[in-house]
Formats: structure tokens, C-alpha cells, sequence
């Protein structure tokens, strides 16, 4: 593995800078998008984090550049393991359903199909019953809590879950927890 991407990509340090460089190289080079992903679900685990995280800085800056490429990140998510895949690929759902939601973006209604979100949903629940980051199981959450807007039955399985982990769970959990309970509450009283 010689390339230019692997290169960006291959930094020693997972400073900020480093992984904000690789994200603009591949926004400057988004042909190289393909080849990012194959390393994001790499054996490599060191690799693939880097990668998915590298992944993350560009889809913050740009999710609509990922777009083409739902299939294959829905095939290939329920295989992430490490903790920094698992919370950039957090993130990655909520923003994909805060686009599609929330903000109704009309591109992603039209490419979101049932078999992402059923990926989305089985990823994001797997998250919250294992023992994950915080930071990951708070973006799934999220993601949960729009996904139950329009299957029925999520709201109450998330709801249960929150309320079974809240009481052992850190600040930054409860905190979320509390705040997505808060939104379900309300979603079912309108």
C-alpha cells in the first residue's frame, strides 16, 4: 500500500491537523473517496481507524459527498469494531438521519432506502447494548430517536434501554439520555 491516499492517511500522530490535512487532500481528490472506504473497514484495525477517521473530518465538511456511496458503507457497518470507527460511524448515522428528518433534504429522501435504515437501526441498537463509548452510543441515540419517527416500534425498545442504563451510566450519557427521553415524550404526545 503505496499510494498518495495511504500516505495522507498514514500520519503518526492522530493530531488534529493530521487528520484535518487528509480530509482536505480527499475533498481536493474525491476520486480517492472509494479507496478511503476500503480502508476504513480494513483488518488493519489502526489503519482503519485512522482512516474512519480521516472519513469523519469529511463528512463534517461535506456529507453529500458520501452519498454515492450508501450501499456499500451500509454493507460494510455492521462490521466496524474499534471505538474510534464505531463513533465516527455514530456520528455518520445522526447526521444522515438529522439530514433526512429534520431538514428533510430533498437528495437524501431520495437516496435513504428501508435497507439503509435498517442497518442504521440494527447498528445503533447493537451500540447501545454493548458496552461502547459514550460518545457512541450518544449519536445512536439520536439517530434512533429519528428513525422511530417513522418506525413505530424503536421508541419504546430505546426508551427501555435508556431508562435501564441511565442510573449506571456517566454524566454525558444521562445527560443525552434524558434529552432524547425528553424528545420521544414529546413526539408521542403530538
Amino acid at each position: 500500500m503505496s499510494s498518495e491516499l495511504f500516505n495522507q492517511i498514514n500520519y503518526q500522530k492522530a493530531y488534529r491537523k493530521n487528520r484535518l490535512g487528509a480530509a482536505n487532500w480527499v475533498l481536493e481528490n474525491p476520486e480517492t473517496l472509494e479507496e478511503l472506504l476500503s480502508y476504513c473497514f480494513h483488518a488493519d484495525l489502526k489503519l482503519a481507524t485512522k482512516a474512519t477517521w480521516v472519513l469523519e473530518f469529511v463528512f463534517r465538511k461535506d456529507i453529500t459527498i458520501l452519498y454515492p456511496f450508501l450501499d456499500y458503507i451500509c454493507e460494510q457497518m455492521p462490521h466496524a469494531k474499534g471505538d474510534g470507527q464505531l463513533r465516527s460511524f455514530g456520528l455518520f448515522c445522526e447526521m444522515l438521519t438529522l439530514n433526512y428528518y429534520k431538514r428533510k433534504e430533498p437528495k437524501l429522501r431520495l437516496l435513504l432506502k428501508t435497507k439503509h435504515k435498517e442497518v442504521m437501526t440494527e447498528c445503533c441498537f447493537d451500540w447501545m447494548i454493548t458496552n461502547q463509548k459514550v460518545a457512541c452510543q450518544a449519536r445512536a441515540m439520536l439517530a434512533l430517536y429519528y428513525l422511530g419517527t417513522e418506525i413505530d416500534w424503536i421508541h419504546p425498545e430505546l426508551a427501555t434501554i435508556i431508562n435501564q442504563n441511565l442510573p449506571q451510566e456517566s454524566a454525558g450519557y444521562v445527560n443525552r439520555g434524558q434529552k432524547v427521553l425528553a424528545l420521544i415524550s414529546k413526539y408521542r404526545s403530538n
